[in-house]
């Protein structure tokens, strides 16, 4: 698969949740201006894939519009910046949000692997490289401790 496919598959991956994901980038630092939430962005997408700066604007102005992002300016000098912040409905929307992305992160782990197998079984799995599978294992090693780290915590809310 070339790397245009790649980054097609990365881009439709972050448009659809893109809000989302400003969301988290927001609600995490606290107060980001657009270019900041562009790199991060582009870091997630490793690197495959970023929003256009005047898409990029146009989701944020629309999501002060609907009251998830409060604005305010700050002056460098001549130079004018816009850092956003969660409003209140913003927190919530990313409280609820995040439930929903947890539940769908679980499911979605349960496809990955089913489909993983099915692909093996039908003789199309790639090979890949040490690197990468070390990379990949990593990753998996995160997650694990990640949901250990889920389940005390929703254990012990359950003594």
């Amino acid at each position: 698969m070339g790397e245009d496919m790649e980054r097609k598959i990365i881009k439709g991956l972050f448009t659809v949740p893109l809000k989302n994901i400003i969301l988290v980038i927001v609600g995490l630092k606290g107060e980001t201006h657009g270019y900041e939430i562009l790199k991060e962005l582009e870091k997630l997408a490793i690197g495959l894939w970023k929003p256009s700066h005047s898409n990029l604007y146009t989701i944020l102005n629309k999501m002060v519009e609907e009251g998830l992002l409060e604005p305010h300016e700050e002056y460098r000098g001549k130079v004018r910046r816009v850092k956003y912040r969660l409003t209140d409905k913003g927190w919530e929307y990313l409280r609820t949000s995040n439930d929903l992305a947890l539940r769908t992160f679980y499911t979605a782990i349960s496809y990955h692997e089913r489909l993983k197998k099915k692909i093996e079984e039908t003789g199309r799995a790639r090979k890949i490289d040490k690197e990468t599978l070390r990379e990949y294992l990593e990753l998996l090693k995160h997650i694990k401790n990640l949901l250990d780290e889920e389940i005390k915590t929703i254990e012990s809310r359950l003594e």
